[in-house]
């Protein structure tokens, strides 16, 4: 029997989309390093700051929504060369920001190319990649959706060490630049579109307004240990979790008529949900750990910026060179006997975390940061590849656009939850110290107990390879 091959060209075309969306994604945290550097060059306060974060962000969550409907209106090229292009522009106007209200506006342009790079990316993986070969590819991806966050504060860092926080963007620029030039010169995919449905007005704004409330909402209940959050949180979480009903009622009763703007018949496949409820979990102790261990090694155990930065370097690393082989691990045995060791890793790394004190060494932290990067990475690829590879054709810009969504959302969510459980078990009127971080480290572990036994639930064989891919 001849097993089906790639696409020709697939691997460039793959190649260009990974080193591209990694360029772009490595900008959704490397602010969080520079943000007291920006207070006091820029003359803001705190709250103010860390808008730069938060509101890429927020931006992130009302665009990736729309990204399954822009995929099915719009060749792979276009929204590529789109996409670079407003990523390209946004660098630039932040790296020339006068002030905070430029640099923030050049955030949120970076943050609209940015939301869409993620699900092109996996959406072109299904359809140009073999079934019995996407694990293997998709390993790829989780490093980029999972080391780049994870890297960009030890980036981050190291500029700040020698250089004014603008070469953040002006060493990103010429990147940035140059994949748009590859794209345009070498980015070439077989038009297999089908006819596109019609952007439906209604679902435009309540997915903007769903996603976006509780994106903020969650940012503000994280914040409200520290400066006191600007508006209520539970205002912001209200009209999202309102507007959430809606929009869901909404697509349920355009999915009759194949009209709906965010299709959610990924949901009704139970590998696609057990899957996408554990990537969930994974992204909740991932962006609550970037958040935490910064403030741990900092506020408790009184290390510079640069050392917080670049004790998950080592986890980042192994993590990007673990995708590959996890893939081709699941290309074979499918996701359990991968997810089930890396939900027990994360659990065990993020009970280690409980155990430590103000006397902690750091390469003890490291080793910590190290098993739970790892345990991710056997976990991410799997699920990612398992929840896409259980759809049909016409669904994988919506099932790609509904996983990068709620990663997103789960990223706000563990930063709120770390942060406020922190504030409030904290000695010192909320300010980060051992009994707070204790408490959200915690607040992890029963988190990552959760993922152990959902673990158990996910298939035990990969989906058998259909044939040819489309095109």
């Amino acid at each position: 029997m001849v097993r089906p091959k790639a696409l020709p060209g697939a691997g460039v075309v793959i190649a260009l989309l990974v080193f591209s969306a990694f360029v772009m994604i490595l900008n959704e945290t490397i602010m969080s390093v520079a943000l007291p550097v920006l207070i006091v060059d820029l003359d803001i306060a705190a709250r103010t700051a860390q808008w730069l974060t938060s509101g890429f962000l927020l931006t992130m969550a009302v665009v990736i929504p729309m990204s399954g409907s822009l995929l099915q209106r719009f060749p792979v090229r276009t929204i590529f060369m789109a996409a670079m292009s407003l990523f390209c522009v946004g660098t630039l106007i932040a790296a020339s920001a006068p002030g905070f209200t430029v640099l923030l506006a050049g955030r949120i342009v970076q943050a609209c190319g940015t939301a869409v790079m993620v699900p092109l990316l996996m959406t072109t993986v299904m359809k140009l990649i073999p079934a019995d070969r996407r694990g293997q590819t998709m390993g790829t991806i989780s490093i980029v959706i999972a080391v780049a966050p994870a890297v960009g504060p030890t980036l981050s860092g190291f500029i700040l060490g020698s250089l004014n926080w603008r070469w953040m963007f002006w060493i990103v620029l010429p990147i940035a630049l140059l994949g748009l030039l590859a794209g345009w010169m070498w980015l070439r995919v077989a038009d297999d579109r089908e006819d596109p449905t019609p952007i439906d007005p209604v679902s435009v704004p309540l997915s903007a307004i769903a996603f976006a409330g509780l994106v903020f909402g969650l940012s503000e209940l994280g914040a409200s240990g520290h400066d006191g959050p600007a508006v209520p949180a539970w205002v912001p979480l209200s009209a999202g979790a309102v507007a959430m009903v809606l929009f869901g009622a909404r697509q349920l009763r355009l999915q009759r008529d194949d009209r709906a703007f965010l299709d959610l018949r990924p949901f009704t496949h139970r590998r696609f949900s057990v899957s996408v409820a554990l990537v969930v979990i994974g992204f909740t102790g991932l962006f609550g750990a970037i958040i935490m261990v910064p403030l741990y090694v900092q506020d408790v155990l009184g290390k510079s910026a640069l050392v917080a930065g670049l004790t998950s370097l080592p986890g980042g690393l192994l993590m990007g060179l673990a995708g590959p082989v996890v893939g081709r691990v699941y290309d074979r045995h499918g996701a359990r006997r991968l997810v089930v060791p890396g939900s027990i890793m994360l659990f065990l790394s993020l009970f280690g975390f409980t155990t430590m004190s103000a006397a902690t060494p750091v390469w003890e932290l490291v080793v910590l940061q190290t098993i739970m990067m790892v345990g991710l990475s056997t976990m991410f690829t799997p699920l990612m590849t398992d929840a896409l590879s259980a759809l049909p054709d016409r669904l994988y810009s919506h099932g790609s656009a509904i996983m990068t969504t709620l990663q997103q959302v789960a990223g706000a969510a563990g930063t709120a939850l770390f942060v406020t459980v922190m504030a409030k078990a904290s000695t010192s009127g909320g300010a980060p110290d051992m009994p707070g971080v204790h408490a959200a480290f915690v607040a992890a572990a029963l988190i990552g107990a959760v993922a152990v036994v959902l673990s158990f639930f996910t298939a035990t064989r990969p989906l058998p390879a259909s044939g040819t891919p489309t095109h």
